[in-house]
């Protein structure tokens, strides 16, 4: 897919690719450069809320867990 980039900067991106990663308005792009490649990365505008359901779970038990352990050593 390809878009055009106007005398002022802007460019659309195309509605396949807003489709596939559920984009919206209040969606942010950051552009990471890399040598001679530029990556563009979709930023949620609740982080929190795109990142819920992709851990393993029990992350609240494991947490506590780790804090047991680490007052244990104390």
């Amino acid at each position: 897919m390809r878009s055009t980039i106007t005398e002022r900067g802007q460019t659309v991106i195309p509605a396949e690719i807003r489709r596939l990663f559920h984009l919206s308005p209040a969606d942010r792009l950051e552009w990471v450069v890399e040598a001679q490649e530029i990556r563009v990365i979709p930023v949620r505008s609740d982080p929190i809320h795109a990142f819920r359901g992709q851990g393993k779970g029990g992350g609240t038990q494991r947490l506590l867990a780790e804090r047991e352990k680490d007052k244990a050593r104390e």
